[in-house]
């Protein structure tokens, strides 16, 4: 396949995860509505994910809490303590951990997975659920374990990891344009 065939499909694949994610409009606007209502009641938003959902956590907090007034935070911003924790112990907790000493009940936690398997965001959103927080997923693939655990998720069913990661950051600033 040559770079135009290449560069076409790339599009027409994202226009067909862009219609599929328009079938998930319900639960978009209650994802807003669950960060409107932290926000307004002054409870706390955590992100995080690994790599490229890492980055989206990083870009989405920028977002809410520069532009909407949401105490956002991105626990993928302290590499000291991640790397401390995953020393010390190891990486399946560098998110959990952090958590325990900032999350308190009825804070939201978003967990960005392109798998909806990874391990340290799946052990974070546990630990959340069970100290009383509302917790989020956005997934790619299949939503693996992700989508079964949190209160609300979004999956992006594409067996992509760069179009999952396309369609998260896609979300989270629809997400944050409802905020306004």
């Amino acid at each position: 396949m040559d770079k135009k065939e290449f560069i076409k499909k790339y599009f027409d694949e994202s226009i067909h995860c862009v219609e599929l994610l328009k079938k998930e409009s319900e639960k978009i606007e209650k994802i807003s509505n669950i960060l409107q209502d932290a926000k307004n009641n002054k409870k706390k938003v955590f992100l995080f994910g690994n790599g490229g959902s890492g980055s989206t956590a990083s870009h989405l907090v920028c977002d809410l809490a520069k532009f909407r007034d949401v105490k956002a935070f991105a626990l993928t911003d302290n590499v000291p303590l991640i790397t401390a924790w995953s020393n010390d112990e190891n990486y399946d907790v560098v998110f959990k951990e952090q958590l325990k000493n900032f999350a308190e009940k009825d804070d939201v936690v978003i967990g960005i997975s392109g798998s909806g398997k990874s391990k340290n965001v799946i052990e974070a959103i546990n630990f959340a659920k069970e100290n009383g927080c509302t917790t989020i997923g956005f997934a790619g693939f299949d939503g693996g374990l992700l989508k079964d655990i949190t209160d609300e998720c979004i999956v992006v069913r594409i067996n992509d990891m760069q179009h999952s990661e396309d369609m998260h950051l896609l979300v989270g600033h629809l997400i944050a344009l409802l905020l306004e």
